[in-house]
């Protein structure tokens, strides 16, 4: 069969190898052939299956929005780099030179205004060999972070090879302003690109559209956590699951509806029906390496990205190494690290921390002890039993936020309690709140005290919400290893929504925090919680 070349055609099942059983209307199928560009498309209308007729398509495989948005976000990006990257240099020269016509120290022919050029080209061209931009880590990870600053290290690791080679003298001043400005407007140009990206994927838009392959449990915890996250980009289409080979819907819940779409050897119908620019591997058993292989290869002409999930999930990115080991790429899930240099680490930070907190906020603390002292009869201090460290109970220190007799009430309101599927009591205008106490709960200060438990060692600045007793003794084998850490001041579950979370994502939270935990995890954690604070979402 000979065709012009790029002109894509549609063979019936007659003419072309397709999987038993499926219909030519229902397929698509491609062209072999010499000089000819294989396109993909769906037939329009259903002929006999034995049909031997060519039917040419016009055009080329339309390019998928993602691809799209993503081109156009890479450009954002550079544009505002460049913007970033030149702002920074000029300002370096302004600061160190004025408006003076200085020169380069062993080249007087080169000015500082040509070097200045040199150095925005030079940034440019290192954020571009470093990949800064690319599709695959925008908005998502730290790994965005990590090469921005990697090419701009190695930039100005680069001009200190060649002033040394050269005997170039570059006035220490203009460097030294120009690397930590660029550092910090860089990475707040990415801070804040990603807030609109992920601002924008909350609103269903800049996506990838998700063909789901594996068995059915696999595909369901996929879907689920893929809803969880809008921000991560992705938005499930279909499912292509080997206990559901015929078409039909997949309910899941908390995700919905989604259509099964069957397939034996060969899943290009299932991706042009689906109309998804992704396919994800949720589970290997059914398809094996080869099958993993062939799937891959079967996508090696579209536009399509390919990702396997290890089948796990709550684990985070600096616990996994994959490891090529017999011609196989394995993945090594680093145990989670409790103690050693990374406890002393967490407990000099708790220290200094909370040290430095308690000096800035002692003046507000006492206006607070004064206030409720004043507006209600009772402690300053309300002392409650917590669970700690290895199940150690300790005795939390809070401000009084409610009347001194709270707990006597406490019964007549039970069938008011908002929290499902846990024994936490938390109401909306709960009536035993005074009201500098709700004051104080809108923005924390009555936790401030508990800075002191950090001091005392039964807590820490961040870590999993402290339980109470009741709740540990409801703890299964599961949950109970939120007490292999000290409970936290602050955390997930505070920068996540505190009150409003259920009861399964507060505990979700605790034991992903204590899977993952580290010190630069405990630092984001730390500066989010401002402004969690700030909003009060959740605090009542």
């Amino acid at each position: 069969m000979k065709t012009r070349s790029r002109t894509a055609v549609v063979l019936d099942r007659g003419r072309t190898s397709v999987p038993d059983g499926m219909r030519a209307a229902d397929c698509v199928t491609y062209a072999r052939a010499s000089s000819t560009e294989i396109v993909y498309t769906t037939a329009l209308a259903a002929r006999p299956a034995r049909s031997t007729e060519l039917q040419p398509v016009r055009g080329e495989r339309p390019r998928p929005p993602r691809a799209v948005w993503q081109r156009r976000y890479g450009v954002a990006l550079q544009i505002s780099d460049l913007v970033v990257v030149s702002s920074t240099v000029l300002l370096a020269q302004l600061l160190r030179f004025g408006t003076t016509n200085a020169s380069l120290t062993g080249l007087d022919s080169l000015g500082y205004p040509l070097v200045s050029i040199l150095i925005v080209a030079g940034w440019a061209w290192f954020l571009t060999i470093y990949r800064t931009r690319v599709p695959g880590i925008a908005a998502t990870g730290s790994e965005e972070f990590r090469r921005v600053w990697t090419a701009t290290l190695s930039l100005f690791g680069a001009i200190a090879i060649v002033s040394a080679v050269f005997k170039l003298e570059f006035a220490r001043g203009y460097l030294a302003i120009a690397l930590p400005l660029g550092l910090l407007g860089l990475s707040v140009n990415r801070v804040v690109a990603r807030r609109v990206v992920t601002t924008m994927r909350r609103r269903g838009l800049l996506r990838s559209s998700v063909l789901v392959v594996g068995e059915s449990k696999a595909v369901q915890s996929f879907a689920r956590s893929v809803a969880r996250h809008p921000e991560g980009g992705y938005t499930v289409v279909g499912v292509c699951a080997p206990d559901h080979f015929k078409t039909g819907v997949l309910h899941v819940a908390g995700v919905g509806r989604l259509p099964i779409f069957g397939h034996d050897r060969d899943i290009r119908p299932a991706v042009a029906a689906s109309g998804a620019d992704t396919v994800a591997i949720a589970s290997t058993n059914h398809l094996g390496p080869q099958g993993i292989r062939d799937l891959t290869w079967q996508l090696g002409n579209l536009d399509v990205d390919v990702l396997v999930s290890p089948g796990m999930i709550d684990v985070a990115g600096p616990r996994l190494t994959v490891r090529q080991v017999a011609d196989m790429p394995l993945i090594h899930v680093a145990k989670p690290q409790y103690d050693g240099a990374k406890g002393f680490e967490k407990r000099a930070f708790d220290v200094g921390f909370s040290l430095s907190v308690l000096l800035a906020v002692l003046p507000l603390m006492l206006v607070a002890a004064v206030a409720i002292k004043l507006t209600s009869r009772g402690p300053v201090f309300y002392l409650s039993e917590r669970i700690g460290l290895g199940g150690k109970p300790f005795r939390m220190i809070k401000f009084r936020s409610m009347v001194a007799d709270a707990e006597q009430r406490l019964p007549e309101l039970s069938d008011r309690n908002e929290v499902q599927g846990g024994v936490l009591f938390k109401i909306h205008c709960d009536p035993r709140i005074t009201r500098v106490g709700r004051f104080l709960r809108r923005y924390s200060v009555d936790e401030l005290p508990q800075f002191i438990n950090v001091l005392r060692g039964d807590m820490s600045v961040v870590g999993p919400r402290p339980p109470l007793r009741g709740e540990v003794e409801a703890y299964d084998d599961h949950v109970r290893r939120r007490l292999l850490v000290k409970p936290g001041i602050t955390g997930l579950w505070q920068v996540s929504g505190r009150s409003d979370l259920a009861w399964e994502d507060a505990v979700r939270l605790d034991l992903l925090y204590v899977e993952n935990w580290s010190m630069i995890y405990d630092l984001g954690i730390a500066v989010k919680t401002a402004g969690a604070v700030w909003r009060g979402a959740g605090a009542y």
